[in-house]
């Protein structure tokens, strides 16, 4: 379908006023081809598919950038998840050195983002909600060192299924990495909690970091995109003013994503046309920045409740998050990836004042979660987070996806030092804002049982 004038105008308003922007042109790489018992052939393998593969993308996102004149904010990688990758080469090495494989893996990752000049690149990952390999226990044992040794890798761990239920060793095993790497890099705030996320039900074609990963049905390498249109969604409901019914604010917010989803996927289908590698899909979740206007606590607000995490808030947000999902189905037969929503604390300059205020809390956001992918997202917490505690919390989260077959994910932030109502601040686009309080009752018990949560009944649909 071309675009008419009218598009093209309203196009030129919502990049030079209403902050929309291409969020993230993500080049998914397969490095199955890289499998090799030797680890120094597998690191030299994964190191020169990544950036003979990624070479150009950096290049010519800033063409079609400059071309059609849609800011593409990040050019990122995501490849197959590692703990498959080094399987082999882990199987051939003794005990004391399967760690050392993965961390070796992890810095040959981020050299070749470095090269080739993308700020982050996904799938340092592992698929273990019913189970572990040697691989994959290697790979648990690697995240913080791995992480404490990296400044672009984003690793991600998918625990639970609603197919499979909530591996919870898992789970607790992830909450010993999330807070050890919160020690180790502790002169940064704990920021490399920033790039750990864990997933029930985790996508194969997610452009959004820190989740992306290339997943096993994906082709040889593809073009995956991001959008990100807050500011548009916000403008187009203020426009309608207080007194329209919820039924016009729902077709307003369809409206615009299907505006925006039609810029995306211009994009998106250009970069790969260039790059000679096909496009997979479009994700349609709002993602904030810390920039005033750009946030989804705003919208939320502007829909018509008080303060962000009042009550109300869940319901506003599954009105905006599903009226998105319609607008963008209607412009585009590519729709993939989280296409859900994100509500990152410290991403959202909104969000954050709504911690300030009291009216938003850690058990808001887990009840948002069930409307949107990624529910506790950017979450500081004080650093003396009992362990078992953060098993709870990542358990909780977890089951709402598993039970409502959907995606749903964690991104928590011990931060060493920091209490309560303290200030952090991470930069850039990761933002800052208040540590969170989290409740003094716990679940240690629980937390010690392990085994595993068993998947619903509704899993059995065959």
């Amino acid at each position: 379908m071309p675009f008419t004038l009218q598009e093209i105008l309203e196009t030129i308003r919502m990049v030079e006023v209403e902050h929309f922007d291409i969020r993230t042109v993500t080049l998914g790489i397969s490095l199955r081809d890289c499998i090799s018992h030797d680890p120094d052939e597998l690191t030299r393998r994964v190191y020169d598919k990544v950036t003979r593969t990624a070479a150009r993308l950096v290049s010519i996102a800033r063409d079609v950038e400059g071309e059609l004149g849609i800011p593409i904010i990040n050019q990122r990688i995501s490849v197959t998840p590692i703990s498959l990758v080094a399987e082999a080469a882990v199987a051939a090495v003794g005990p004391e050195t399967t760690k050392q494989v993965l961390v070796s893996l992890a810095e040959t990752l981020d050299r070749a983002a470095r090269e080739v000049g993308v700020n982050f690149i996904g799938g340092y990952s592992a698929l273990v909600d019913k189970g572990f390999t040697r691989g994959d226990e290697a790979f648990l044992a690697s995240l913080a060192d791995s992480l404490a040794a990296t400044e672009r890798v984003c690793a991600s761990v998918n625990a639970a299924s609603s197919r499979a239920g909530i591996n919870m060793e898992a789970v607790r095993r992830l909450a010993e990495q999330i807070k050890l790497t919160a020690e180790k890099t502790a002169t940064t705030d704990g920021s490399g909690c920033a790039r750990l996320v864990a997933f029930a039900n985790m996508p194969g074609d997610n452009p959004f970091m820190a989740g992306a990963v290339h997943g096993i049905g994906e082709p040889e390498a593809v073009i995956n995109v991001g959008i990100s249109g807050p500011g548009v969604v916000l403008e187009a409901i203020r426009r309608l003013g207080p007194h329209v019914p919820l039924d016009q604010v729902a077709e307003a917010v369809k409206r615009t994503a299907f505006k925006i989803a039609r810029a995306g996927e211009l994009v998106g289908r250009e970069v790969a046309r260039r790059l000679g590698v096909p496009f997979g899909i479009l994700d349609l979740s709002l993602a904030p920045t810390p920039a005033v206007g750009d946030s989804v606590a705003e919208i939320l607000e502007a829909i018509g409740v008080d303060s962000v995490g009042a009550p109300g808030t869940t319901a506003a947000l599954a009105l905006l998050i599903d009226a998105v999902k319609k607008g963008g189905a209607m412009a585009s037969g590519a729709i993939g990836g989280l296409s859900g929503g994100f509500i990152p604390v410290t991403e959202d300059q909104e969000m954050c004042t709504g911690v300030e205020r009291g009216s938003l809390t850690l058990e808001k956001l887990e009840a948002m979660t069930a409307v949107c992918s990624v529910g506790l997202d950017m979450v500081p917490v004080p650093g003396d987070i009992p362990v078992t505690t953060l098993v709870g919390i990542l358990a909780d989260a977890l089951s709402i996806g598993v039970i409502n077959h959907k995606t749903t994910a964690v991104r928590i932030i011990p931060v060493p030092g920091k209490k309560a109502g303290d200030t952090v601040s991470f930069g850039g686009l990761l933002g800052g804002g208040p540590v969170m309080r989290v409740s003094n009752f716990g679940c240690q018990i629980l937390a010690n049982r392990g085994g595993r949560i068993p998947a619903p009944l509704t899993s059995l649909r065959n």
